[in-house]
């Protein structure tokens, strides 16, 4: 059995934040739940078999979707109940969960997309593994830490024919300004930065 991984013991505190997302609330705590960098994206219970945080969240009826990064949770909801009602109960449930020395995962996300990494298959040209990583380290520098301001995250899968395939998480996946952003934000940043990209487009988002 895995080691169950937990955030440090010790008086939590929360506040909610409002994402571009209006299904989408942040909750921003003083305790870190993962490494910086990493984050996890679960659009359903079925998702987050390895985190027990998660499967807790979504035994609230009104919940459809959790994203956990470094030091917050995003909370997606599913239902047409209002924010207001629905804060003091998610904040409550956080701080004592979080309080309780509650496992968050069973198994290290960083680990686990570490080995998911060195799985995928490089059967890319040597020029376009190159080009690959010049988008991945403009997704983690100059576009990641704005999206996770707003509750979300982004991960680069692919770079095919001049297409780059993106991940949208957390609150980013179901945003109304989703695509505006992905074509408006990130195409034209990195068809500037990098002349091998024509096109940018994520999965889930019809453009």
């Amino acid at each position: 059995m895995a080691e169950q991984l937990t955030a440090p013991a010790g008086p939590v505190s929360i506040y909610a934040e409002a994402s571009p997302n209006p299904e989408s609330m942040k909750f921003v705590l003083n305790a870190q739940l993962l490494a910086d960098g990493v984050s996890v994206d679960y659009p359903n219970l079925e998702a987050a078999v390895n985190s027990p945080l998660a499967q807790e969240l979504f035994n609230f009826d009104y919940v459809g979707r959790v994203f956990i990064a470094q030091n917050f949770v995003t909370i997606t909801k599913s239902t047409d109940h209002q924010w207001a009602q629905l804060i003091p109960e998610l904040r409550t449930f956080l701080k004592s969960y979080i309080e309780a020395n509650g496992p968050i995962f069973t198994v290290d996300p960083a680990a686990e997309q570490a080995a998911q990494a060195s799985a995928a298959p490089a059967d890319a040209s040597e020029a376009d593994q190159a080009t690959s990583q010049k988008i991945i380290d403009l997704l983690d520098n100059y576009v990641r830490p704005a999206v996770e301001q707003d509750g979300g995250n982004i991960t680069f899968k692919s770079f095919n024919d001049g297409i780059v395939t993106v991940n949208l998480q957390g609150s980013c996946s179901g945003c109304p300004s989703a695509t505006v952003t992905l074509k408006s934000g990130i195409e034209n940043l990195l068809k500037r930065m990098v002349p091998e990209v024509k096109s940018v487009v994520a999965e889930g988002i019809t453009i």
